[in-house]
C-alpha cells in the first residue's frame, strides 16, 4: 500500500538546514481528503501520495546512513543506562552493554501500513516521530513488567539477522548479563543465534512487539494512538508534544484489556500526587470479587516537565544523570529542538538515545513468524546534554506498593540538588484539584509559573508543549 497525501513539506527549507522535516505540520488541509470528487480528487491524492513518497525516501536518506555507523563511546568512562553502569573497558561489560541496548524496542517511522481513520495518510513520516518514541517508553515498561525480573537486557539476542554482526556470547560477558539481572538462572536451550531466552519468553516479547504494530487493532499502534490524541484536540499530522503523548498513553493503557494489572498515571503541574497513585493502583478491578481484590496494580509514572525557556537550564544536567541512573526509570521523551528522541542513559556529558527519524516500511505482524529486525537498533548515538530540548516527559516504572514508596525516595533525592534551586518536579501527599482544570483545553499557549504565592502568565506559542516552566 502506498503512503498517501503527505503536504508538510516546505519548499522554503534547506537540505543543509538541521532541523529540516524533523518536526513538520501538516494542516488538515493535507491530512484529510478534499470533499470532491472525482477527477479533481484522484489528482489531489496522487500528488499527495507522491509528496509523501519523497518525505519518507528524505528520511530514509538523512537518518539511513547513520545507522550503519557507530557511536564514538569513551571507552574509559562508565556508560549508565536504566541504572545499570557498564564499563566499556572491560570486553565482558562491553558486550553486555551492547547486547542491553539492543535489546530495547526501537520504534521508527513507517511508510504503507492502513490508512488512517478520517485522512488517507497511511505514514507518520514528518510527524509522527513523538508517538514513537512515547512508544518506545511504554514498551520499556511492558517488558519490565511482564518478563521475570532481570531478564529484560537479553531479550533480543535471537531477532537480528546475520548481518548484524552481533558476536557470539563471550563467557565472561555472559557471567556479566547473570551479575547484572540479578544471578538469575536464563534458559541453556539455544534459539537463533545464540539466545538464551526460552520460547515463552520469545513468545512474549513477540506479543508486545505486536501490541505496537502498526495496524488499527494494535492497542498502543500509531493508529490508536492518533484516535485517543483527537479526544485531546489533536489529529494525525499535527505536532504531539511530550505531555499530550504523556496522556494518549495513560488513555490507550486504560482502554486496552491486555493489562488488567498495569495502570499509569500523568504528573499534573509537575507534582506527583501520592494519594492519587495510590488510589489509582489499589483499586478494585472491574468484574473481580471482593475475596480476590487486586491490593496494588503496577504502576508507570509519566511526568511531563520543562526544564527551562527556549534553551535546557543547565542546573537541572546534574537532575537529569541522577535520574538515569536509577533502575525506577525507563526513559525521557525529549530531543533537539524540533526532533523527538529517547533517551536512555548518558556517558560523562552525553546522552545515549534512540532515534525513530528512520522510516521503514510496514511489518505485518500477523504472521505467525514475521521478522524482528526492525525493530531493534544495534548501537546508540549520543548528543551533548546542552543540546537537549527543554520540554519532555520522564517514565518511571514500579512494580508494587513497596517498589513506588522507595520510587518515591529516591526520586525526590535526585531532583532535589539544592535548596536554591527549583526541583524538577515533586512529590506531594493527598489528592490533585481537579475542579478548576474540567474545563481547561489541554492544548493551551499559556502557562503559569510559580514563584512562591505569585502567579505569572507567559505565552509559550514557540514552546513544544504546555508546561509548567521552572
Amino acid at each position: 500500500m502506498n503512503p498517501s497525501a503527505f503536504s508538510a513539506y516546505s519548499e522554503s527549507q534547506s537540505p543543509a538546514d538541521e532541523y529540516m522535516d524533523d518536526w513538520l505540520f501538516l494542516p488538515s488541509s493535507s491530512a484529510v481528503s478534499p470533499p470532491h470528487e472525482g477527477a479533481c480528487r484522484e489528482d489531489t491524492e496522487e500528488r499527495g501520495k507522491l509528496k509523501s513518497k519523497l518525505v519518507s525516501a528524505w528520511n530514509s536518506v538523512k537518518y539511513g546512513w547513520s545507522f550503519k555507523q557507530k557511536s564514538n563511546l569513551n571507552k574509559s568512562s562508565p556508560v549508565m543506562m536504566f541504572g545499570k553502569s557498564y564499563q566499556l573497558s572491560d570486553q565482558g561489560e562491553k558486550e553486555c552493554f551492547h547486547r542491553s541496548f539492543a535489546a530495547l524496542l526501537w520504534l521508527t517511522y513507517r511508510r504503507g501500513f492502513p490508512q488512517l481513520k478520517g485522512c488517507s495518510l497511511t505514514t507518520d513520516s514528518g510527524w509522527g516521530c513523538l508517538l514513537r518514541t512515547g512508544q518506545m517508553l511504554l514498551a520499556r515498561g511492558l517488558l519490565l513488567h511482564l518478563m521475570p525480573q532481570g531478564l529484560t537486557c537479553s531479550v533480543s539476542h535471537h531477532m537480528f539477522k546475520d548481518d548484524m554482526d552481533l558476536p557470539e556470547i563471550r563467557p565472561d560477558a555472559r557471567a556479566v548479563c547473570m551479575q547484572n539481572s540479578r544471578g538469575l538462572r536464563k534458559s541453556a536451550r539455544k534459539l537463533s543465534l545464540g539466545s538464551l531466552l526460552d520460547r515463552c519468553m520469545e513468545s512474549t516479547h513477540r506479543k508486545v512487539v505486536s501490541w505496537f504494530a502498526d495496524h488499527p487493532l494494535a492497542p498502543f499502534g500509531i493508529h490508536q494512538l492518533v484516535e485517543f490524541g483527537k479526544g485531546l484536540g489533536k489529529k494525525a499530522g499535527d505536532w504531539y508534544g511530550p505531555s499530550i503523548v504523556a496522556h494518549i498513553l495513560r488513555k490507550a493503557a486504560e482502554a486496552s484489556a491486555d493489562l488488567p494489572n498495569l495502570a499509569i498515571y500523568v504528573a499534573q503541574d509537575c507534582t506527583i500526587y501520592k494519594d492519587d497513585v495510590k488510589e489509582l493502583c489499589g483499586r478494585r478491578l472491574s468484574g473481580i470479587s471482593a475475596a480476590s481484590l487486586q491490593p496494588w496494580r503496577a504502576v508507570i509514572l509519566l511526568v511531563p516537565v520543562r526544564l527551562g525557556g527556549q534553551e535546557l537550564n543547565s542546573a537541572y544536567i546534574t537532575s537529569v544523570k541522577k535520574i538515569l541512573t536509577l533502575e525506577y526509570c525507563i526513559g525521557i521523551i525529549g530531543g533537539k529542538p524540533k526532533r523527538s528522541l529517547y533517551f536512555v542513559g548518558f556517558q560523562d556529558d552525553h546522552l545515549l538515545y534512540l532515534d525513530p527519524h528512520y522510516c521503514q516500511p510496514t511489518v505485518d505482524i500477523t504472521k505467525g513468524n514475521f521478522p524482528l529486525e526492525s525493530f531493534h537498533c544495534k548501537y546508540p548515538r549520543k548528543m551533548p546534554f546542552s543540546r537537549m530540548d527543554p520540554s519532555c516527559t520522564i517514565g518511571f516504572y514500579a512494580k508494587g506498593q513497596k517498589d513506588f514508596e522507595m520510587l518515591c525516595k529516591v526520586v525526590d533525592e535526585a531532583v532535589s540538588t539544592s535548596a536554591e534551586m527549583y526541583p524538577m518536579f515533586a512529590f506531594a501527599e493527598g489528592h490533585h484539584r481537579v475542579e478548576e482544570e474540567e474545563h481547561k483545553s489541554p492544548a493551551t499557549n499559556i502557562t503559569y509559573i510559580q514563584r512562591k504565592t505569585e502567579l505569572r502568565r507567559v505565552d509559550t506559542n514557540d514552546s513544544m508543549d504546555e508546561f509548567v516552566l521552572l
